[in-house]
């Protein structure tokens, strides 16, 4: 999901370049959106696999 999320920023950051602002916007909120999606599974991962391994 960081890949998804490097992506979008650079597809944000190519555009803003290029002069493509509605492009760049977009493209940077999605890429904020998947990035908070991916901490929190990461967390949420983390977090159950401590509680699994001390049972």
């Amino acid at each position: 999901m960081f890949g998804w999320a490097i992506t979008f920023l650079l597809v944000a950051l190519i555009a803003a370049a290029l002069g493509f602002g509605g492009v760049a916007g977009t493209a940077m909120s999605a890429a904020q959106i998947v990035f908070v999606v991916a901490l929190i599974a990461f967390l949420i991962s983390a977090v159950m696999g401590y509680r699994g391994r001390g049972i």
